[in-house]
């Protein structure tokens, strides 16, 4: 595996890409890292796509000590990307926080964008009562929950290799900075993405896990992000969590690469 990296103001991206063909880039959600897709790219690849897998600013193996995390600045960091392998233009395809930050890459960029897809978008901001207002606040402060609540978000199935890489990512959450940057990534931010999507022309594909438990009723939260884009679709992917790229690949590539054939690719 090789790991690229593009200079930003403030800081390096770093990604890696596989395989040849129209280009995917895969962007993840607070507290992950690019290997969250670490499923879903072989298949992509085989199936005729290059695919850019990306570690959001102050995750992974990007740098730390950002001003922003704001989904803007990320999808302007996805962009960046786009622009550094010059084989756009692209789908972009953020997962959970990530799902903001593509509708601000498509609209500021639209030539370097054939469409987006939302995986676990929040559409509406959680209303939390006291307890859980606490209990959040140590999550994303602590590595050790985080990782617990991560194993949550896989209520039905779990991938074979789920423990090593929860592991490695809450190694990788107790460097200096890395906290900072989950936190920072799920702050409010203005404008919200859902203000910025009927702004978005190219075509929307919304992927949600049926079973995600970070929503009441995710088949709704779909339903409402689709209603926010002029050309949408929203699936449903069964017996799956918050990441179904995750738990689901196949199921999850499969309705993909039916949405890349509408983009073009």
């Amino acid at each position: 595996m090789t790991t690229s990296q593009v200079r930003r103001d403030g800081g390096r991206i770093a990604y890696e890409v596989h395989g040849e063909g129209p280009l995917v880039v895969l962007s993840h959600g607070m507290g992950e890292n690019r290997g969250s897709f670490r499923h879903l790219v072989p298949l992509l690849v085989a199936a005729g796509h290059r695919v850019a897998s990306v570690d959001v600013r102050g995750h992974g193996e990007s740098s730390v000590g950002w001003p922003t995390y704001a989904p803007a600045e990320v999808g302007a960091d996805l962009l960046a990307v786009v622009r550094d392998i010059d084989a756009g233009p692209a789908v972009l395809v953020g997962s959970s926080s990530s799902a903001a930050a593509v509708v601000f890459a498509a609209t500021g960029a639209p030539d370097l964008v054939t469409g987006i897809v939302q995986i676990g978008a929040f559409v509406g901001r959680p209303k939390l009562n006291p307890l859980l207002r606490m209990t959040s606040v140590a999550v994303l402060r602590s590595p050790r929950l985080f990782g617990m609540f991560h194993k949550t978000l896989f209520p039905v199935h779990r991938p074979a290799d789920d423990a090593s890489y929860r592991r490695a990512m809450v190694a990788t959450l107790r460097e200096p900075g890395r906290m900072a940057a989950v936190r920072g990534v799920v702050a409010p931010a203005e404008p919200h993405w859902t203000a910025r999507a009927a702004q978005v022309r190219q075509p929307v594909l919304v992927l949600m896990g049926a079973k995600d438990p970070d929503f009441p009723n995710p088949g709704a939260e779909a339903r409402a992000a689709r209603r926010l884009f002029r050309t949408a679709e929203a699936r449903m992917i069964e017996e799956s969590g918050h990441y179904p790229h995750a738990d689901r690949p196949q199921r999850t590539a499969d309705e993909l690469l039916g949405f890349l054939t509408v983009c073009g690719g």
